[in-house]
């Protein structure tokens, strides 16, 4: 299993801002992202329905508190 890469939130920021990655709140409950919410986000769920459009180089940087 490939190891996860931690970024820091001015990285993920600008990756976000540049349109080079994708910012999903990792948590399944909607109402708990809905409560975290940061700006140019996106639910687990919406992932879910997009990934079959997304290109495999595709960067997604997930989110939790």
């Amino acid at each position: 299993m490939a190891e996860v890469e931690r970024i820091s939130v001015e990285q993920a920021y600008r990756r976000v801002k540049e349109h080079q990655a994708l910012l999903v709140c990792a948590y399944e409950d909607e109402a708990k992202c809905r409560m975290l919410n940061l700006d140019g986000s996106i639910t687990l769920a919406s992932l879910q329905y997009r990934v079959g459009s997304l290109p495999k180089a595709q960067e997604i940087i997930f989110y939790c508190a």
